[in-house]
């Protein structure tokens, strides 16, 4: 779901360079491996690049297809009118503290939200802060957690983050604890039309859409 916006302006793009028209159905990411895996007809698959990999591992994608496609950051943001000040985050160490005295904090499900109940693992504030953990429910972005006044503190990708009403961002994560989702996207039958559109998702023709939408291009 993170991908909807980049992939319908990816798609309009590719229209205009003359490769046709696509179709693209958009699901949460377990949703969307779950069928692939499952043996649903599709041309080609867009999923964080780790899910691809499993997929490819099952033979249910062709690895050798697998293209990176835009690379989301997670960001962390509060509600609009929250007393939290101040730019992004220097360091790990300001997130931390921002985590501990935060009352209610709202994670998302998907990479992003998995990669964050990592981090707080590692730095041994399970016990401490589990118990204010709100993970959003399906098809509730955790911007709007935040707008509701559901939690006072919020983190997920930029791109879903982006111009949401009712929220202020303070920042992506800081590099000494950044969580980089790569989204990427593979083939699934052996088509050449396919191969050929999912090259030109991954060039350089679309870095500027991928831009557009708060991603970074691969490297």
């Amino acid at each position: 779901m993170a991908t909807r916006h980049l992939l319908g302006d990816l798609a309009a793009r590719a229209a205009d360079a003359g490769f046709g028209l696509l179709e693209i159905e958009s699901v949460g990411g377990v949703d969307a491996a779950r069928r692939v895996a499952a043996g649903e007809p599709f041309d080609l698959v867009f999923l964080a690049a780790d899910a691809l990999e499993r997929l490819a591992a099952a033979g249910h994608v062709d690895a050798a297809s697998v293209t990176p496609i835009a690379v989301s950051q997670v960001a962390v943001a509060v509600p609009a009118a929250g007393s939290i000040d101040g730019p992004a985050f220097a360091d790990a160490a300001g997130v931390r503290e921002a985590l501990r005295a935060a009352t209610r904090i709202g994670f998302s499900t998907g990479p992003s939200g998995t990669a964050l109940l990592a981090l707080i693992e590692e730095w041994g504030l399970s016990a401490e802060i589990g118990g204010r953990l709100v993970q959003a429910r399906a098809g509730v972005p955790v911007a709007q957690l935040l707008a509701d006044g559901e939690v006072d503190l919020g983190f997920q990708q930029l791109s879903e983050l982006a111009g949401q009403p009712g929220i202020r961002i303070l920042g992506v994560l800081p590099r000494d604890c950044a969580i980089d989702t790569v989204f990427a996207g593979a083939v699934t039958t052996d088509s050449r039309a396919a191969r050929a559109l999912l090259a030109f998702f991954g060039g350089r023709a679309a870095a500027s859409v991928v831009r557009a939408h708060s991603f970074d291009p691969p490297a």
